[in-house]
């Protein structure tokens, strides 16, 4: 239980108990009964619950739940009240008489007071837990609070879990970025000072003895040619060859 919510007796029990006394407490256990409220009015705190109540009735313990922490950051940051609200409550009477005709006759009616009082205008909202103690309450709320630390927790690892696959991957895409502009770098260095290859003497043909032997021997003269006669000229001559012949 949230200690702030709680407001138990006025009278404290340092001693252990007797048998007799055990058994005497376990009696007056049997005969409590509790009241759950649904609804606190804002800022109505655990003794003021325990203040009005106990103008009907002998009151055992108060506890009120305080809102979720994340309601009261929003409420705190965009409102200017800045006390702790409480959403539901108990309230154990040590007559289960008494807490039933309390539950009864409250319920659904204003809260009260004298004029000009906060909470005078408020309305009540309660009823009545036949066979509910105290404890069971005490237990429930401890329940809720494991199950709540366990929630935590597994967001808490999943939260780890992701934070370091994100610092991974980033990790990985800064190496591979740097790759990348290695890469590049290399392949503008290339472009820009290409490698200087050494020139090597070139290697004569091979030619064969008898294609030497003929680039060795002097070039022929080409013979005259003579122009052909032409059609008069070759008439010409054929007639005086047969005058020739004739005379």
């Amino acid at each position: 239980m949230d200690a702030e919510g709680f407001a138990g007796p006025s009278e404290k029990t340092a001693k252990p108990l007797t048998k007799e006394e055990l058994a005497a407490y376990k009696a007056a256990q049997e005969r409590t009964g509790v009241v759950y409220i649904s609804r606190i009015p804002p800022g109505m705190r655990p003794t003021k619950v325990r203040h009005l109540m106990s103008a009907y009735g002998e009151i055992g313990r108060v506890y009120l739940q305080p809102e979720d922490p994340k309601r009261s950051f929003l409420r705190r940051k965009f409102t200017s009240t800045k006390k702790v609200h409480f959403t539901e409550g108990w309230v154990e009477f040590k007559e289960k008489k008494v807490a039933r005709s309390v539950a009864e006759m409250l319920n659904a009616q204003p809260i009260g007071g004298k004029k000009g009082t906060r909470w005078r205008d408020d309305i009540w909202t309660m009823k009545y837990l036949p066979k509910f103690k105290w404890n069971m309450l005490t237990e429930q709320i401890a329940h809720e609070a494991a199950v709540h630390a366990a929630k935590l927790r597994v967001e808490l690892s999943q939260s780890r879990r992701e934070q370091q696959e994100y610092l991974k991957n980033v990790e990985l895409a800064r190496v591979l970025d740097k790759r990348a502009e290695r890469k590049r770098k290399a392949g503008d260095g290339e472009i820009d000072t290409p490698a200087v290859v050494p020139s090597k003497p070139l290697k004569k043909p091979k030619v064969s003895e008898e294609a030497e032997g003929k680039a060795a021997r002097p070039p022929r003269k080409e013979k005259e040619r003579r122009p052909r006669p032409g059609p008069t000229e070759a008439a010409t001559q054929d007639m005086s060859h047969v005058l020739g012949s004739i005379f």
